[in-house]
């Protein structure tokens, strides 16, 4: 892996901490009560008794190029971890590239690409990753999904707020439910750095074919 998901999350901007750290508790999705007086217990009991499927499923909503500022602002002093996306699921063996259309398809255009970083005072084009997808879940839960290896890699990176650790499972297995319930893909155009080969490339699905051609930098990319 060419970048775990801290470092990339770092030059975002956005403070991160190790996926060990020590983590505070977690709200219950929405659709779960909050439990007070003499029947706490027995509506503990019999909400964890519900069927998973009884239970609202994460309201997983993506953050516009256009909100990015907000975004930054609201979670800048988050707690990122990896922790709690460890479970495997069927996303995590398809290649990346083809991920990115679907996610295209699910969420338009990526929160931020390649290009949107490029003015940067520190910019390195070997830190940057190809796309970066953020999302707000159920009003309350920052979560972060990247690419790996550009479009050479399988599966994705998450990161997400280490309070809510406990409903990443959850929350990752309705995004990939949701990327693999469509038939058709998205169309994209993106840019990516290969650091090892120091090497620019643009990377397309269009018109039914995946593309990785080796260009020189763009000139838009000052």
């Amino acid at each position: 892996m060419r970048m775990a998901a801290v470092t990339a999350l770092a030059v975002t901007g956005l403070m991160c901490v190790p996926a060990g750290q020590a983590l505070s508790g977690s709200k219950a999705l929405s659709g779960s009560k909050a439990l007070t007086g003499g029947n706490a217990v027995s509506e503990a009991v019999a909400q964890q008794n519900q069927p998973r499927d009884l239970l609202a499923e994460p309201e997983i909503v993506k953050v516009s190029r256009a909100d990015r500022a907000g975004f930054q602002r609201r979670f800048g002093n988050v707690q990122w971890t990896g922790a709690g996306f460890e479970g495997s699921t069927v996303i995590d063996r398809i290649p990346t590239r083809e991920l990115r259309a679907r996610l295209q398809k699910v969420y338009g255009d990526p929160s931020q690409k390649l290009r949107d970083l490029i003015d940067g005072a520190n910019f390195r084009p070997g830190h940057y990753i190809q796309f970066e997808y953020w999302f707000v879940v159920n009003d309350e839960i920052p979560l972060m999904v990247l690419d790996i290896d550009g479009p050479f890699g399988n599966g994705l990176v998450f990161a997400g707020a280490s309070r809510y650790v406990d409903l990443m499972p959850e929350i990752k297995r309705t995004l990939s439910g949701k990327l693999m319930g469509i038939t058709e893909l998205g169309e994209y155009e993106d840019h990516y750095y290969d650091i090892n080969e120091q090497q620019w490339y643009l990377v397309r699905y269009h018109d039914g074919s995946f593309t990785n051609e080796k260009i020189s930098r763009p000139r838009n990319l000052r």
